[in-house]
């Protein structure tokens, strides 16, 4: 489902169960060594998509650990995107040379808990998540608004992970296109320096939804460098303890009166 959200620079790779074999690395095992067995499988699972997706840029098996806020510590030169929700895991990375970053968010597409939509929407926001769900009910316009605002924050803070605090769910405004499956994440507080100096103003996602799902992504396409950036190319013998890329898998965030973790779901 989720590589038809994302550009062909991206790997991904997804699971609807938890069947696949993994084995973890013993640093992996000691974050989950105190977990309660749903935990330990979502991580595993998760592990695996991981992998996966960095095998398919070229990358031999690397212990991906949860690093600042949760987020996940890629090989050198990577950006990526790790979620998980009920029947759904899914993990995808590109060369950083080609994307500057990215943020995926999955969820079931059923009714947010009470309370928590006034909590998470930002000016027009709510009328308009309400004007989505009597047109359309069969899509749960409410829940698709957290996870485009999860992958927003994902996106986000591979780009300004010292801010503090973190962005807030209310400090970006978004706006769906019902029609073609796309939204925009309009930026309410002063946005990021890319590479280039310029400020990032908003984002751009895709979402879907289907088998009970519903995915959101984002990935900010990379500016072509002048200079012959290399930063792509793996570089397997120091994978593991090369300088780290992050991108957010949880980079969490308290939401108030949301159940779990943190979250509606444990991301990290």
């Amino acid at each position: 489902m989720i590589e038809d959200l994302l550009p062909g620079e991206v790997m991904s790779s997804e699971a609807f169960d938890d069947s696949r074999p993994c084995a973890l690395f013993l640093a992996e095992e000691a974050v989950i060594s105190r977990s309660v067995e749903k935990r330990r499988r979502e991580f595993t699972t998760a592990r695996w998509c991981a992998r996966d997706a960095l095998g398919n840029l070229g990358y031999q098996p690397v212990p991906v650990l949860p690093g600042a806020k949760g987020a996940p510590i890629w090989p050198s030169g990577v950006v990526g995107s790790i979620t998980h929700c009920a029947g759904y895991r899914a993990a995808v990375v590109a060369r950083s040379g080609d994307i500057t970053t990215l943020g995926i968010d999955a969820e079931p597409n059923k009714p947010l808990p009470s309370g928590i939509l006034e909590v998470i929407t930002a000016g027009e926001e709510l009328r308009r998540v309400m004007d989505l769900l009597r047109r359309d009910p069969s899509v749960r316009w409410d829940r698709l608004l957290f996870s485009a605002k999860e992958s927003v924050y994902k996106a986000w803070f591979p780009l300004a992970p010292l801010r503090e605090p973190g962005l807030d769910f209310t400090e970006a405004s978004i706006t769906f296109d019902p029609v073609c499956g796309g939204f925009q994440a309009l930026l309410l507080v002063e946005g990021p320096r890319l590479s280039d100096g310029v400020e990032l103003k908003e984002f751009s996602g895709r979402w879907l939804v289907g088998r009970g799902l519903m995915i959101t992504a984002i990935a900010v396409v990379a500016a072509p460098s002048v200079t012959g950036d290399t930063s792509g190319a793996p570089d397997v013998a120091n994978a593991s303890d090369a300088p780290i890329a992050f991108a957010a898998d949880s980079a969490a965030r308290t939401l108030p009166m949301a159940t779990g973790d943190h979250h509606l779901s444990d991301r990290r």
